[in-house]
């Protein structure tokens, strides 16, 4: 365990990670300060009396006394203030790097552009299967430094962009890029090679890389350097764990054996079955028993707010896809539905200055109708300029739908764009339209 309590150390952050931040300090009996650019950040009810804090602007003051500064995901490192303060030498770290300075137990690390909850939970549904003592958390649930109040045998940690940038030491079991798509263009204005180069940087040190053999993006930079013993790859036609067919039934696959029949598995959708081969992929690599996984994967019901079959009635599918933030999570979605008659789709929010042409060809059946909301409505919108229907909020949407859904229908709320112009989250998104559900079919 490192010793903080010579250091000064500043936090940038109120929010949940921000507050796992404090309490880490706090076990380890160091004071830190606390800074937010928001007036009235999330979790400042939750921060104890006695610690000294700042809203409504990075002050200067305090980061250039700081001999260690911790940044919340949500804070650009490229913020001009930290740039500066970064230049006169003062160290700027994130939570999962205070993570892996503590941590004994073997870390998996789980990034990608869509599908990361669901391998991440997955992985960690397999440990459990096992017996295994394992700690889930990172960008999902718990922040990872609250996994450390107690003992785990195994972490599995689903780390984002914003979280790799902020980590030096990844010194992990094993490590994935499950795949690389245009995501959080607003925050990499270099394009997607920047965004590529946050995500490359899970690889360091890892003792095992799990690539997506269908999307090079996911290679790491020397790959061909690397012992082919330490590159394991999945993808849905190649790679060591694939997709195979026998009497007419898709099967998960490892070097041509079949392992499980799809049929078997609660999830459904291309998109998930390539997830359950990268779960498969790491759960190998640390030597989870093959039988708890596929245990595992025959219970597995998948996530909230991912693709979620929220109502089926009248012969109506509603399926709540709210964490979609991005385009190909949405083309995965609609690859992996069959729709008897008309599918709704519900595209809106904040698209992060994302391309959207790529859903275009997608889009065009006469058997799809296009509900455009949000921010970037009228953007969305010119994916279909003469028959998508354009509204202010999805509540408007779904009312309108209601009128005109019948039997065979399907009403998917895949928005390719992040919520938080007109809601507090994903999730919030998601119960909004669980409950609209209820309302209007």
């Amino acid at each position: 365990m490192i010793d903080y309590k010579q250091q000064n150390i500043v936090i940038i952050g109120l929010g949940i990670t921000g507050i796992s931040c404090v309490e880490f300090f706090r076990a380890r009996g160091v004071t830190p300060r606390v800074i937010d650019i928001s007036f009235s950040p999330p979790k400042l009810n939750q921060l104890p009396h006695d610690i000294e804090y700042s809203l409504g602007h990075l002050k200067e003051e305090w980061l250039l006394a700081a001999t260690l500064i911790v940044i919340s995901p949500g804070v650009a490192i490229s913020h001009p203030t930290l740039e500066a303060v970064a230049k006169t030498g003062v160290e700027i770290v994130g939570d999962i790097e205070l993570f892996l300075r503590e941590v004994t137990s073997p870390v998996v690390a789980i990034t990608g552009s869509n599908g990361k909850s669901t391998v991440t939970k997955l992985v960690g549904e397999m440990a459990t299967c096992a017996g295994w003592q394992v700690g889930v958390g990172g960008n999902i649930g718990k922040p990872a430094l609250l996994l450390l109040q107690q003992p785990y045998q195994l972490y599995v940690l689903e780390l984002s962009s914003f979280q790799l940038e902020l980590t030096k030491q990844l010194k992990v079991a094993v490590a994935t890029i499950l795949n690389i798509s245009e995501d959080h263009m607003d925050r990499y204005p270099l394009g997607l090679q920047q965004y590529r180069a946050a995500k490359l940087k899970i690889y360091q040190k890892a003792a095992f890389y799990v690539v997506n053999a269908e999307d090079s993006l996911t290679l790491p930079v020397n790959y061909t350097d690397i012992a082919t013993k330490c590159l394991i790859s999945f993808g849905a036609t190649v790679g060591s764990y694939h997709l195979g067919y026998k009497n007419g039934k898709t099967w998960l696959m490892k070097h041509g054996e079949l392992l499980l029949d799809c049929d078997e598995m609660i999830i459904h959708g291309r998109h998930n079955q390539i997830n359950a081969l990268a779960a498969l992929a790491l759960a190998d690599t640390i030597a989870i028993p093959r039988q708890a996984c596929l245990m595992a994967l025959r219970k597995f019901s998948g996530l909230a707010h991912r693709f979620e079959l929220v109502l089926e009635s009248n012969g109506i599918r509603w399926i709540n896809d709210s964490k979609a933030t991005n385009v190909a999570s949405t083309k995965a979605a609609i690859d992996g539905l069959k729709v008897k008659n008309t599918l709704h789709l519900l595209l809106g929010g904040d698209g992060k200055l994302a391309n959207f042409s790529p859903l275009f060809s997608l889009v065009q059946s006469n058997h799809i109708q296009l509900y455009c909301f949000g921010q970037d409505r009228h953007k969305l919108a010119t994916l279909r300029p003469n028959t998508a229907i354009i509204t202010k909020t999805l509540a408007q949407a779904m009312h309108i739908i209601g009128n005109k859904v019948r039997s065979g229908d399907v009403v998917l709320l895949s928005p390719a764009c992040s919520s938080l112009d007109q809601f507090d989250n994903f999730k919030a998104r998601g119960k909004a339209f669980r409950q609209l559900v209820l309302e209007v079919s």
